[in-house]
């Protein structure tokens, strides 16, 4: 992207967050009470030039569902509660991560921010995978839209390739694109 086009799109990308935080305003008191204890979940990710920064989701595990270190979910997942399963089906619980956008931490689309943890596993097998942090991460990504949650490191660096092409053609056009699939698949309940 040119600077130009870098600057629409955090024009657009607040914008539209400010618009869904306010549209959906309803949505979050409902999904604050019916998560119920602790529903805001905090977690550090690595975003823009390798910098640490806190990501909000709404909470669809159980309470210390990682007391023994990180770990990966799958759609089996004992740690995931009832609701927890209906937020990941439709995207729910990244909701949050619009306020993320507004402070400038994250982009409506960019490569999925990862924890360092699984980063430095990832640029073991895949150097290349520092190329990502050139750009803001994103709430949507090519690699979410066509490949899916990663269940495992392999899979993350399977995924990563999804990232590499959207970073090697982006573009506005190329953030429609990718925000459109994302609508589908959201309401197909396609998420984890």
């Amino acid at each position: 992207m040119n600077s130009c086009e870098i600057c629409i799109k955090r024009i657009f990308d607040v914008l539209f967050s400010l618009s869904a935080i306010l549209l959906l305003i309803p949505l979050y008191v409902i999904l604050l009470i019916v998560v119920g204890e602790k529903p805001i979940f905090k977690q550090e990710r690595i975003g823009l030039h390798g910098k640490p920064f806190i990501i909000y989701k709404f909470r669809s595990m159980i309470i210390d569902a990682e007391k023994d270190g990180p770990m990966l979910s799958d759609i089996n997942d004992p740690r995931i509660t009832k609701i927890g399963r209906v937020l990941r089906k439709y995207r729910l619980d990244e909701i949050p991560q619009f306020f993320n956008v507004l402070k400038g931490d994250m982009s409506l689309i960019g490569p999925r921010p990862e924890r360092k943890f699984y980063i430095d596993q990832i640029v073991k097998k895949l150097p290349d995978y520092c190329m990502l942090q050139s750009v803001r991460p994103g709430i949507t990504s090519w690699g979410i839209v066509r490949y899916g949650y990663a269940t495992t490191v392999e899979q993350m660096i399977d995924r990563c390739a999804y990232d590499m092409l959207y970073l090697k053609n982006a573009s506005l056009l190329w953030d429609i694109k990718v925000l459109i699939h994302t609508i589908k698949v959201i309401f197909k309940g396609r998420g984890l």
